[in-house]
């Protein structure tokens, strides 16, 4: 494609603490889009980014929705703001990519859909991750047969959670946060890309302490209220019939556990942490000694956020689907909420929702290349 293939224009919304990783690689990695311009509530956040990237301007949100050089909004907002500059940004005719999770609520997330068909435009969500090295090598193992028919799964995230390091933890324990809502989108995401479809689920929840402290310089001292639950954990029945578990914590101090593990029936994968792109997949098949470690065979293994939306660029000019897309992160949201349902009503909960796999990446792809 070279030189003269045209850049999709796209417009940051959100310049706080992610937003570095996502300005480094659609402005200077991606070579089909070309970061227009970006808006922040902190006008000192767009002066920092204008700084390093000079080609990029700052505007406001309403002038990034009337620019018609923009075609995708990446939305960087706190989850708070997903749904409404979500909603602004289709309304004005754009497709979207959101930070995760897509939106707080399923009925959000319908409404969002729904109007993205009714303007022909596209909803993204991230996490991304799964479209890097790591979990690509996996799909590729899996689906090539290296471990059988997947059977079951199990998937941990557990921390003490994020308030000794961020600087603005607060909303990690409002609701929208929490560990399933925070975290929970990258074990999710990487099992629904890795096993398919979920058609039930059940779970138990709890919120383990009332209060947190933050230890993190800027708001060091400050009381939080916590106001979701802080541990769940949850199972999953696939459609394909496997059976998964998944536990997400921002309670405890230690553990050792794997990130993800699929097993099937001729062997067991161990899948590298989902909230990167890299990792080193393990393998090890029925009647082996040992694990054996093995070396990817995808590209995009380092810190590649900012693919979802590169993709759905690339994706919009071949009229393919994208792999990101709109359904598979309603899906992964109504899984997440679904697992709280089930613990406040104390049953299994059937899911209404389901979407394809993602399509898998091509092996070869030259860096900055997505086709």
């Amino acid at each position: 494609m070279g030189d003269g293939m045209k850049k999709t224009g796209i417009g940051i919304v959100g310049c706080g603490n992610i937003s570095g990783i996502y300005f480094e690689n659609l402005c200077t990695v991606f070579q089909n889009v070309e970061v227009v311009a970006c808006a922040d509530l902190e006008a000192e956040r767009v002066q920092a980014k204008l700084e390093k990237y000079p080609d990029v301007k700052a505007a406001t949100l309403e002038e990034i929705l009337a620019d018609p050089s923009i075609e995708i909004v990446v939305n960087l907002t706190t989850p708070q703001g997903h749904f409404p500059v979500a909603m602004q940004a289709v309304e004005a005719g754009k497709s979207v990519h959101n930070e995760k999770p897509v939106v707080l609520t399923r009925d959000e997330g319908k409404q969002l859909l729904a109007a993205a068909e009714a303007k022909g435009v596209r909803v993204g969500s991230a996490p991304d991750t799964f479209m890097g090295g790591g979990i690509q090598t996996c799909r590729k193992l899996i689906d090539d047969g290296w471990i059988g028919q997947p059977i079951g799964a199990q998937a941990f995230m557990l921390c003490h959670g994020h308030e000794s390091w961020h600087p603005d933890p607060e909303f990690y324990y409002k609701v929208g946060g929490g560990p399933m809502f925070d975290m929970g989108p990258y074990y999710v995401t990487a099992l629904v890309s890795l096993l398919g479809s979920v058609r039930r689920v059940t779970g138990s929840t709890a919120m383990s302490f009332a209060e947190r402290t933050i230890t993190s310089e800027k708001k060091y001292g400050t009381q939080v209220e916590v106001e979701v639950p802080t541990h769940i954990a949850g199972v999953m029945d696939f459609a394909s019939g496997a059976v998964g578990t998944i536990t997400t914590s921002f309670d405890v101090w230690a553990a050792e556990v794997p990130c993800i593990e699929i097993f099937g029936t001729e062997g067991s994968l161990s899948v590298p942490d989902p909230n990167g792109f890299g990792g080193v997949p393990k393998i090890k098949r029925m009647g082996a000694k040992e694990w054996t470690e093995l070396p990817l065979t995808h590209g995009y293994a380092e810190n590649a956020r900012g693919i979802g939306p590169a993709d759905m660029a690339s994706a919009i000019a071949s009229g393919r689907e994208h792999r990101a897309n709109g359904k598979l992160a309603y899906h992964v949201l109504d899984i997440m909420h679904a697992f709280h349902d089930a613990s406040d009503q104390g049953k299994h909960i059937e899911l209404e929702s389901t979407c394809e796999r993602p399509a898998a990446m091509p092996v070869g792809l030259l860096k900055g290349m997505l086709d």
